[in-house]
């Protein structure tokens, strides 16, 4: 249990160096963004022009930032998505495309029962819980989001 607990701890350590959003401006390049953050692990484009770029620090990791571009390239906002205010943003039949641009890619994906599929999103918590959202076979959301208990941390509980 101690070698697993280190070996995560190193991998939040090394991902929270390569990831220094405190150095965004608004109006920086993309070239600027990708300098201080390095690659992005997705990009989206926004329904109001521009794109998102993600920047997940999972699959234990517990934030996701996402960094808006303009029409024009140019940074215009940043935020860590992976809390209480984006996730009351999750609905009953939202689409997969809008899930991503909201929270970014899952830490977890796990088929379900009637070809759905279940994608589940660590995040900071004093509580050791991740955020469940169920898609249907035709990749909408059924019935919001759950917090639920972490299955990682049972496993560390029996180690």
């Amino acid at each position: 249990m101690i070698r697993l607990i280190g070996q995560m701890a190193l991998a939040a350590a090394l991902a929270g160096c390569a990831l220094n959003p405190a150095s965004l401006r608004p109006g920086q390049s993309e070239a600027q963004v990708r300098a201080a953050l390095g690659e992005p692990t997705g990009r989206y484009q926004l329904p109001s022009g521009g794109e998102r770029l993600e920047y997940a620090l999972g699959p234990y990791g517990r934030a996701t930032w996402m960094v808006d571009l303009d029409e024009h390239g140019q940074v215009s906002r940043w935020a860590q998505v992976l809390q209480d205010s984006y996730f009351a943003q999750i609905r009953d039949g939202m689409s997969r495309e809008e899930l991503l641009l909201l929270l970014g890619r899952p830490a977890d994906r796990a088929p379900e029962w009637q070809n759905r599929e279940t994608w589940s999103w660590r995040f900071e918590t004093y509580e050791c819980e991740w955020l469940r959202v169920t898609l249907s076979a035709e990749q909408r959301v059924v019935g919001g989001g759950s917090i639920m208990i972490d299955p990682m941390c049972d496993k560390l509980d029996r180690e």
